[in-house]
């Protein structure tokens, strides 16, 4: 044990997020070191045995990354694949054919849907903005109505739904089966971007955000270039084929026999190494003749660079999470929720609302829900699972003005201040509590 006394292991939490929370907010240190500080003076905390600590922190930081830093990278290449070769675009273009341009923010909302699972949402954004001014101007109506869907739905499957790295680091840091939380998390996920697409047709047209002719013409789409664009079936494939795989593997695992032949093909086509480097290879064939030096140089060590970030923090998070199952403080907390009566799947919910409220980043949010409630989980009676999807549903709320993902999203859509709050962050709001009442129910009937 690091420590038998209570009180001294609830003071040492306490200290670490509130000093994480002051060296962010007020003294603006990045998330790496205002994390690191805290949980290594935490052991200076007089009471806690050293030895193990330190033997806590070096286990649980390299047995958390060891599972998922090779995963990380992989996702993040196809991000970078998909978003050189035009999938972005082609993704959304399909979307508005099968949907019907009378129906664009409905659109636009699937399509922030899909690519959000396999492109960080600003990333997305800044591809897809000009479509969305050119889209409001053709149509008749305001960025609000246009974009806020967009915005909210990419969000929401970027916390939620792997291979985007903050959902596969929190899957790592409880352990949970990978292919039932991409099942259940797109379910919850599209709940809730429909619930964000009609937040923005109720809301969006009372506030004033109108769209600008600067950005016209310069999507590939407008420009009647789409014959530049990867085909309908190349563009979804990389992201649709891990995930089934994926997901295979963890149907077949409970319907078949375990030394069924198609289980044993699974364990390794579904493995997330496997399977995702199966994605990154398809999303190369997209590839241009021009960019045939880019994705072996610069789209990975573009990968790599935006990885490493989201590979610290989750080994951190893991180093926290081994350390809180050292001390008492995992059973007191999990304790004083049960006595509340309040339903012990809205702690990670909590947590992941005050992750993302503290930091300003949905990834942050949800790995800092994960690794604090890993522990706690036996207690709680709660599944991985439902822990990682409470948590990740909390780290969408709210996106306000500590956001990166807000003021790309509030500066490229020409809103002012007022309206990008109302609408964006309004819209995120709207897909966390919706998504977590998803999650609720699923919980609750025995599926998670």
């Amino acid at each position: 044990m690091i420590t038998e006394n209570v009180l001294v292991a609830l003071a040492g939490l306490t200290a670490v997020v509130a000093l994480l929370f002051l060296l962010i907010t007020h003294f603006k240190w990045h998330v790496f070191l205002a994390l690191l500080v805290p949980i290594v003076l935490f052991a200076a905390v007089p009471g806690i045995d050293r030895e193990a600590f330190i033997d806590a922190f070096e286990v649980g930081f390299g047995g958390t990354i060891q599972d998922i830093a090779v995963v990380i990278v992989l996702g993040s290449i196809l991000a970078e694949a998909l978003k050189h070769t035009g999938g972005v675009e082609r993704i959304t273009s399909t979307m508005i054919r099968w949907v019907g341009e009378k129906r664009m923010p409905l659109a636009l909302t699937l399509s922030g849907f899909v690519i959000g699972i396999a492109i960080f949402s600003d990333v997305g954004y800044v591809i897809l903005n000009p479509l969305v001014h050119s889209a409001a101007l053709k149509t008749g109506v305001n960025m609000s109505v246009m974009a806020t869907g967009l915005v909210g739905a990419m969000q929401l499957t970027h916390a939620m739904v792997p291979p985007t790295p903050g959902p596969l680091a929190a899957v790592a840091l409880v352990d949970a089966d990978i292919g039932r939380v991409i099942l259940f998390g797109s379910i919850a996920t599209l709940t809730g971007a429909l619930a964000g697409w009609a937040y923005a047709m109720v809301v969006g047209p009372h506030v004033a955000s109108p769209p600008s002719e600067e950005f016209v013409g310069q999507s590939l789409v407008e420009q009647g270039r789409e014959d530049e664009l990867p085909s309908t079936a190349a563009a979804y494939a990389p992201i649709l084929i891990p995930m089934l795989l994926i997901a295979g593997q963890s149907f077949t695992k409970f319907a078949l026999p375990e030394d069924h032949i198609v289980n044993a093909a699974m364990l390794y086509l579904g493995w997330p190494v496997v399977a995702l480097s199966i994605g990154v290879l398809l999303a190369y064939r997209n590839t241009k003749p021009h960019q045939s030096k880019d994705r072996t140089t610069a789209w990975v060590e573009s990968a790599l660079r935006t990885s490493a970030m989201i590979i610290m923090v989750t080994g951190l998070g893991g180093s926290l999470s081994r350390i809180l199952r050292g001390t008492p403080a995992v059973d007191a907390i999990a304790n004083g929720v049960a006595a509340t009566g309040v339903p012990s799947i809205f702690l990670p919910f909590v947590l992941g609302i005050v992750g993302n409220m503290i930091t300003g980043s949905t990834t942050v949010g949800v790995i800092t829900a994960a690794a604090i409630a890993a522990p706690m989980m036996g207690t709680l009676g709660l599944s991985p699972e439902a822990t990682m999807l409470a948590g990740a549903a909390g780290s969408i709320i709210v996106k306000y003005v500590n956001s990166s993902y807000f003021w790309v999203c509030t500066s490229l859509s020409r809103m002012e201040l007022r309206a990008a709050l109302i609408s964006f962050g309004g819209v995120t709001l709207v897909n966390g509590v919706v998504a977590m009442a998803c999650v609720y129910v699923m919980w609750a009937v025995g599926w998670l």
